[in-house]
């Protein structure tokens, strides 16, 4: 997933994006009683709209429809900051936009790949933030917008949004991404398409809103455990989805881990690598790549296998004790505690 905290000083993260649905972990619980329904705003078609429409109306049409979102995407995604309702200095970068023979290829891709709209996003968005607020009764959950983000970030995350760049789910055979290869290569761009959208809005909420990473987690144990903890939630709001989805592995790569899911273990204890700091040193087992160096034969094995053995873990966690609830496991900071409960010996 790449996504862009408005929120923060801008940087891009790059985590893993997958589609292909592996073993299903399933804890449903009802949620039909929550009233909760949500509904992704097609910002890129209100804003499409700029060119026909007369444009000073439509552009305060979505100053008040969108607020800050709106400020965020002209001044930070199309990089205009003179952005001020009084001046209308930036609608000259507009015309330039709609005129651009880019823009009108993108456009015409969106329209193809989203012809049906995204009603089957809604209905699935609405399941898993009903799961949410079910976990997490007191969470103020964003409203969700859909946009062109230039290919800078799928998810955008801004105060009180989460931005959806549809360019960045258009399929794994765009056209666009083979032109993308430094940022994206292919071993990413393969999974680029519509089924991720929610799994990926839903990581953000855990990683970005919900649960970010402490600044004290340095180890690789205290990473993978902070990990576990998020694909574990993900377990909890999307129990329909594949585990392959979640983690963002091909079929063949569960497969892998499953089959030596014990010899990952033994290699993390043999390398010594739990208590190892240098993240240098342990960053290839938390990073999207094509595999793991080191494990495997003929580069076969799947990456971030310290995010993979880190669910294992939480997953036997909270079967040894049912009586944790889902908050108490993401407020729980004890990674040593949780790997010594877990009982966890890779089998």
């Amino acid at each position: 997933m790449i996504v862009l905290n408005l929120k923060k000083p801008i940087y891009l993260a790059f985590l893993l994006i997958a589609v292909i649905s592996g073993c299903k972990s399933n804890k449903k619980v009802d949620v039909s009683n929550i009233q909760l329904d949500v509904k992704i705003e097609r910002f890129d078609q209100e804003f499409d709209a700029m060119r026909t429409k007369p444009m000073g109306a439509q552009a305060a049409y979505l100053q008040r429809k969108y607020g800050v979102f709106y400020h965020d995407f002209i001044c930070l995604i199309l990089q205009e900051p003179r952005l001020n309702t009084r001046d209308t200095a930036y609608f000259e970068l507009l015309r330039q936009v709609f005129a651009n023979q880019a823009y009108n290829d993108l456009k015409h891709d969106i329209d193809s790949v989203f012809k049906g709209g995204l009603d089957k996003q809604d209905e699935e968005l609405t399941d898993a933030f009903r799961r949410i607020i079910y976990y997490f009764p007191k969470k103020h959950l964003p409203k969700v917008y859909s946009y062109y983000s230039g290919f800078e970030a799928q998810v955008v995350i801004g105060n009180n949004y989460f931005g959806i760049g549809l360019d960045l789910f258009l399929g794994g055979n765009s056209r666009f991404y083979p032109s993308l290869t430094n940022a994206y290569p292919h071993y990413l761009s393969q999974f680029f398409n519509k089924e991720n959208i929610v799994p990926r809005v839903v990581e953000s909420i855990a990683r970005e809103d919900m649960f970010p990473e402490s600044d004290s987690s340095k180890t690789l144990l205290s990473k993978m455990i902070y990990n576990g903890k998020i694909m574990y939630f993900m377990d909890q709001v999307l129990p329909d989805a594949g585990d392959s989805t979640k983690i963002g592995y091909t079929t063949a790569q569960i497969k892998w881990c499953e089959q030596f899911k014990d010899k990952i273990w033994a290699y993390i204890l043999d390398e010594n690598l739990l208590y190892e700091a240098d993240y240098p040193k342990i960053q290839k087992y938390l990073t999207q790549a094509p595999f793991t160096p080191g494990l495997g034969e003929k580069n076969e094995s799947a990456p971030k296998l310290g995010i993979w053995t880190g669910w294992q873990i939480v997953r036997q966690y909270m079967e040894k004790h049912p009586e944790v609830t889902l908050a108490a496991l993401m407020a729980n900071n004890d990674a040593q505690m949780i790997l010594n409960e877990s009982k966890y010996k890779g089998k």
